[in-house]
């Protein structure tokens, strides 16, 4: 069953995303909404449209498709049917003045057809501004995401070692466990920010393949259908005794995602270089987790967690050969990448009822990818987990 944001929470995130602005921008008039995801977050629909705010609280909310959908879906009132830009222009007025956007998705043709329609005079980025309300989750998210992560952590110590058979291919796999994922309450898709990434639940790949280049901004590799479709798993590789079995999914409900990597032997016991490398993983992750504290800076805790990591374990940590990611975690919540990274460069002090992902992993030669991922709320004790994991290999 379904559940809805109310109109107290959805007015508070809008009241908190203009004194944002202003904060950030003194002189802005209107913010413009264009995207589905952050639509949602605001007026707790999703639908083709335009949502407008001005400086002093006014909101608007013009739906293509399904004006009637929004107005079951969505507790406000402030939603109107539109054919096109020029409806939305003649309730709201045609004057935006200083307009944000968000620029990351705002194409050049939308922007034209926009223009046709209303009058803009200087235009400002919205899409971190946005990030840095929705980083901080009220109540109902946190539900929604804790809810996640228990369904998260019966797929993967429960369900997963119950669906792996010799000689399946990475794709039989995947159906299957999609199919379960169904089952237990996903709802459907892992979300992602990144430009034109593109994710049905995760990397799920079977010994070297959990190597190989990604076009995906991650420390785990995976072949994918084809050159055309780099996702989802191979046709061509099937389960043998003794592959490593790396799923690195995320898992979601009401549109809020956790994050969470298991590593399975199959058919063998892993060796003890394997273990080493994997447990070495998890004591990076519960280390880097103690520090998601209220006023912890994500860039100190990456520089105090790779400062204390030797140099022999560096080699093809966070991925593996030239291909290696910059982090150790993300933020997390409606898109599986969110701000802030646990990187270089961010700054912004941690604050309570942020959710991070941690995620440290070793590539190694012949193997495949060891290491974990798990998802925790920022508390002043640290991070809390939710997801259940920080486990060892799980032999099936």
């Amino acid at each position: 069953m379904d559940i809805k944001v109310t109109e107290r929470e959805l007015r508070d995130r809008i009241e908190r995303l203009c004194k944002a602005i202003t904060k950030r921008y003194d002189e802005w008039d209107t913010a413009v909404i264009l995207s589905r995801v952050s639509q949602y977050y605001f007026t707790g629909t999703m639908q083709d449209g335009i949502l407008i705010i001005k400086k002093n609280g006014e909101v608007m909310y013009f739906a293509r498709r399904s004006y009637d959908r929004a107005r079951i879906e969505s507790p406000l009132a402030c939603i109107y049917p539109m054919e096109s830009y020029r409806d939305a222009a003649a309730a709201a007025g045609r004057e935006l003045g200083n307009t944000l956007f968000e620029t990351e998705l705002l194409t050049v043709g939308i922007l034209e057809r926009i223009k046709k329609h209303f009058s803009i005079e200087k235009m400002y980025s919205l899409d971190n501004i946005i990030f840095e309300v929705r980083a901080i989750k009220s109540p109902y998210e946190l539900h929604c995401m804790k809810e996640s992560g228990k369904r998260h952590q019966k797929l993967l110590d429960e369900i997963v070692p119950s669906i792996l058979k010799e000689g399946m291919s990475e794709v039989d796999f995947t159906a299957e466990l999609y199919r379960h994922m169904l089952k237990i309450g996903f709802h459907g898709v892992s979300r992602f920010s990144r430009y034109q990434t593109e994710m049905i639940a995760g990397q799920i790949a079977f010994g070297e393949n959990s190597l190989y280049h990604t076009n995906f901004d991650g420390p785990g590799g995976m072949k994918g259908m084809s050159a055309a479709v780099p996702i989802i798993g191979s046709r061509d590789r099937f389960l043998r005794k003794g592959d490593l079995v790396f799923v690195d999914i995320g898992f979601g409900m009401y549109g809020y995602h956790s994050d969470r990597t298991q590593v399975y032997m199959f058919g063998e016991t892993p060796s003890a270089e394997v273990v080493r490398a994997h447990r070495k993983c998890i004591e990076i992750q519960k280390q880097a987790a103690e520090l998601l504290k209220p006023g912890s800076i994500p860039s100190r805790i990456y520089e105090s967690v790779m400062s204390g990591i030797e140099e022999e374990f560096l080699e093809n940590f966070m991925g593996f050969g030239s291909r290696k990611v910059k982090f150790l975690g993300h933020g997390i919540g409606l898109h599986i990448d969110e701000p802030p990274a646990i990187a270089e460069g961010f700054d912004r002090p941690l604050e309570e009822n942020m959710v991070i992902a941690l995620e440290p992993k070793k590539g190694m030669a012949g193997v495949g990818m060891v290491g974990v991922e798990d998802t925790y709320i920022v508390t002043p004790e640290g991070g809390q987990l939710i997801t259940g994991g920080e486990k060892d290999i799980i032999a099936v």
